[in-house]
């Protein structure tokens, strides 16, 4: 059975995505209940860092302007880390964000705009970000949102999430 995908509807345009449901189904599985819930549907990238990674997923970026964008998650809370196939962090790929601390990710996660090894939870150091799928088409709109200008790594123009609509 072939990996479900995603679109995203955004104000810079379409992207789309696979999610490694089989290989990743805890962390695949969350995105696309949260997904097919609408928990993202209005959300805006509330961290953007050129060169690095677009941020997405915090139920406080509804307000792009709102102070707390960035410290908030779903609202059945965190879920286990999930380290087991070694998807490394390469430009394209998603990958879970979290607070530093194990079991901490929830509804935020990252695209990588380029190869973040040091992310994978398997390379030594503190970062541990499993990789739950990739871009599978729409790059340049990813890239069109990584290159946007910012201000303390927010978008000075909001860059919002329409909706996102999951095809299994």
């Amino acid at each position: 059975m072939a990996n479900p995908t995603a679109t995203f509807e955004t104000t810079k345009g379409n992207f789309d995505v696979e999610l490694y449901l089989e290989e990743m189904p805890i962390t695949a599985g969350n995105f696309l209940s949260l997904a097919e819930s609408g928990f993202y549907d209005g959300l805006h990238f509330h961290r953007v860092i050129k060169d690095f990674m677009i941020q997405f997923g915090c139920p406080f970026s509804k307000d792009p302007q709102s102070p707390r964008a960035g410290t908030g998650g779903p609202p059945h809370g965190k879920i286990q880390d999930e380290f087991t196939t070694k998807f490394s962090n390469e430009p394209g790929t998603l990958s879970m964000a979290n607070t530093g601390q194990p079991n901490s990710g929830g509804s935020q996660f990252f695209i990588n705009t380029v190869h973040n090894s040091f992310l994978d939870w398997f390379s030594p150091g503190q970062s541990r970000h499993p990789v739950f799928g990739k871009v599978i088409s729409g790059m340049d709109v990813v890239k069109a949102i990584g290159t946007t200008q910012t201000l303390q790594d927010r978008p000075v123009v909001p860059v919002q999430v329409k909706r996102v609509v999951v095809h299994r």
